[in-house]
């Protein structure tokens, strides 16, 4: 990603209007466009963290799989990352606020498309598009701000804000859809969004100003479209193989075209005039420790959003609402922490912080592989350690990668460092899944021998995994039903147990990495 994609260059906005001169308050116009980009960061932190509350309920309203519940999920993030690279430079060349007002229209309109959905394939098709549009609001709100606010002071109080924003939306997203579901309809989860889009464009028209840059770049048609199908390969590889067979000529197919997808990729950045991906500054030693860092949160904390409430519904036996409150002990910390987190890389340095924050994140996986097999303990404790630990991680990463490199690059380092992000929940949402319904099945042979084996089980445990134990009494006769129902709890406990253990050593081996990566590194090395 170009630099020019987020930092705005010392170029005349469009819009001829003198701007009041800063005393300390915005003007008018700069207030409603603030909150424009709050209300534009709120949606975008609601869609991600309220929609997997309702995944339970999706799957049974929808006749899905395991597997299209999954699928529900990594479309957004997909179709975020592929566009994530391309925006900026759309907006540079055609306006920031045109490409921004565009993509809040795109938003709702997605987000009423994903209410009206009567089956898997249709609410994923229309996540794919929520996702996009998700991921140009992003980048675009970042560019509107740093034009919008010139001043010094004025930008760093208009970031602020809508960080506080974001997080809100991430933090109470779980709480609200649950509320959203137990009042009304999971319809409502999305449509929610098409009201707020209504309200964020009228606001965004009248008062975000237009700017763009007559010298923007071209777009990496190749690289953009290589990458996306290198993650898409792999992440269809990991959810579909667990079901057709990872040797089968499907998924070697798609894990084939993702090697040479990511072979093309690589070839196209490095011959790129202008390439999104500037693999020079791996070289900077504080950048790629905070880019693994990046990972090491997504590799981990964020899927983890995904399962948790499953673990909640299915092995806990909680609704909706209860599961979302119960979340809020997983995400309420990360919006507590954050403070702590920058005055502790600032005294300490992030070679230090990073590191510590991913490894308190692993701790708290180690916590809830503890807590969800001794009643007495519980796996809130176990979250509230991870949410500490992501919000340690969190800004030290972002103000890293990209205070790390000059200021020219800064707006590329800022894209790879979003896309290290995406790609990895994109994988490890996959990987998760895969892994809690490895665990499934592996209890389900133990404590049901008689069992068919090979497809029935593995059929079986996607079922479980996504809520759904009816299907056990139908093969396993002889059993009462609260016995059965008692199995198929325990068989999502050990599958939860699974994926926490990953989530722990996955984390844990990136925070040594960064560590020794970062370690004995000075500013901008």
């Amino acid at each position: 990603m170009q630099a020019r994609e987020i930092d705005v260059p010392a170029t005349a906005p469009t819009d001829p209007r003198p701007r009041p001169a800063s005393r300390g308050a915005f003007s008018l116009r700069d207030r409603l466009a603030l909150l424009a980009v709050c209300l534009a960061a709120l949606m975008s932190g609601l869609e991600i963290s309220s929609v997997p509350v309702v995944l339970p309920i999706l799957e049974h309203t929808l006749q899905g799989s395991f597997q299209g519940m999954q699928w529900i999920m990594n479309g957004y993030t997909i179709a975020c990352t592929t566009v994530l690279m391309a925006t900026g430079t759309l907006a540079d060349r055609y306006g920031r606020k045109r490409v921004f007002l565009c993509a809040i229209v795109l938003f709702g309109a997605s987000s009423l498309l994903c209410g009206l959905a009567w089956s898997t394939p249709l609410l994923i098709a229309a996540r794919v598009l929520q996702g996009a549009s998700g991921g140009a609001m992003l980048i675009c709100l970042v560019a509107v701000l740093s034009h919008q606010f010139d001043q010094p002071g004025a930008r760093a109080r208009a970031f602020g804000a809508w960080g506080i924003i974001f997080g809100i939306g991430l933090g109470f997203g779980p709480l609200i859809g649950g509320l959203i579901v137990a009042v009304s309809s999971w319809r409502w989860v999305f449509w929610v969004h098409v009201f707020v889009a209504v309200l964020t464009w009228a606001l965004a028209m009248s008062s975000v100003r237009e700017s763009r840059d007559p010298h923007a770049g071209r777009l990496d048609v190749a690289g953009t479209v290589t990458l996306s199908l290198a993650v898409l390969g792999l992440a269809y590889f990991v959810t579909q193989g667990a079901d057709a067979g990872f040797d089968s000529v499907p998924a070697l197919a798609a894990l084939a075209a993702s090697a040479i997808s990511l072979v093309a990729f690589l070839a196209a950045e490095t011959r790129a005039a202008h390439p999104m991906f500037d693999f020079t500054v791996f070289r900077v030693r504080n950048f790629s420790g905070a880019l693994l860092g990046s990972a090491g949160m997504n590799f981990s904390f964020w899927p983890m959003v995904i399962y948790l409430p499953i673990y909640f519904q299915g092995a806990l036996g909680q609704d909706a609402a209860t599961a979302g409150a119960s979340l809020l002990a997983y995400t309420l910390p990360t919006l507590v922490f954050p403070p702590l987190g920058e005055r502790l890389a600032l005294r300490y340095r992030p070679g230090i912080v990073i590191p510590a924050g991913l490894f308190t994140i692993g701790l708290g996986f180690a916590l809830m592989r503890i807590g969800s097999v001794t009643p007495w303990l519980t796996v809130l404790p176990g979250c509230l350690v991870a949410g500490a630990g992501l919000g340690l991680t969190n800004t030290p990463v972002t103000n890293t990668s990209t205070g790390s490199v000059s200021s020219a690059r800064a707006g590329m380092a800022s894209g790879m460092d979003m896309s290290a992000r995406m790609i990895s929940l994109s994988v490890n949402i996959a990987m998760m899944g895969f892994l809690l319904v490895a665990g499934v099945a592996t209890h389900l042979r133990t404590a049901l021998p008689a069992l068919p084996g090979g497809e029935v089980v593995q059929a079986l445990a996607s079922r479980i995994a996504s809520g759904d134990a009816r299907e056990l009494a139908v093969v396993s006769t002889g059993l009462p039903p609260a016995t059965l129902a008692a199995i198929a709890r325990d068989a999502i406990t050990h599958g939860f147990g699974w994926i926490t253990l990953y989530g722990a050593l996955a984390v844990w081996l990136l925070a040594l990495a960064s560590y020794l990566t970062m370690r004995g590194a000075g500013a901008g090395k």
